[in-house]
């Protein structure tokens, strides 16, 4: 005799909330990223690998541009969360922070491997995409300025010496995305230019 749930309809799929379906669609752009390229990424072809109509992807993303910004931003909000948690545990000395500041940031970008890259250089190819990477840069450059500050000698931790820094980690944790270096080896050479940046500032106002 068969059973009533042989018959029965299936359970209709549950409705993600908007966050959770920006989540989904964020993590499927990640992996098409790192599987095919930024190029490769399209709206058309995230609702395609995410099994969602375009209609959704255009209302979370509206462009393409809209998309490379989310997915920077997603990349920044783990970067910042990862390095106040480590600053929280860190000891109030410039080898410590210093060191937060150097892992923090290879550990996010090796973590993310070469997607990340890809979509940084994707943003440079329009105005605006390279305003919002300047902003979101702007940030990380002050809560390092705020971190490094009390290290420094009388005129502080220059804008100049924090942009160095930026490049430094950059081309580091870039070279240790691609196996050109090992991750342990690009902290430990940030870290050095971090302090040896903010043990100038000391030197220069002391002369």
């Amino acid at each position: 005799m068969s059973s009533i749930d042989e018959h029965s309809p299936p359970s209709p799929r549950r409705r993600l909330s908007r966050q959770d379906r920006q989540r989904q669609l964020l993590e499927v752009a990640w992996r098409l990223v790192r599987e095919e390229g930024s190029d490769a990424l399209t709206l058309a072809r995230l609702a395609d690998q995410a099994g969602v109509t375009k209609p959704i992807v255009y209302d979370h993303f509206i462009t393409r541009s809209g998309l490379l910004a989310a997915l920077y931003q997603d990349f920044d909000a783990r970067q910042t969360a990862l390095m106040d948690v480590a600053l929280e545990a860190s000891d109030a000395t410039l080898q410590s922070r210093a060191a937060v500041i150097a892992s923090s940031y290879i550990e996010c970008v090796f973590l993310q491997g070469r997607e990340i890259p890809g979509v940084i250089a994707a943003l440079t190819g329009s105005p605006e995409l390279e305003r919002i990477k300047r902003e979101y840069e702007g940030i990380f450059l002050d809560k390092c300025r705020a971190v490094l500050e009390s290290f420094a000698g009388r005129k502080g931790i220059t804008q100049a010496g924090l942009r160095a820094m930026l490049g430094a980690a950059e081309a580091l944790s870039n070279a240790a995305a691609s196996g050109e270096i090992s991750a342990d080896e690009a902290k430990d050479e940030l870290l050095a230019s971090i302090v040896a940046m903010v043990n100038r500032t000391v030197d220069t106002s002391s002369s």
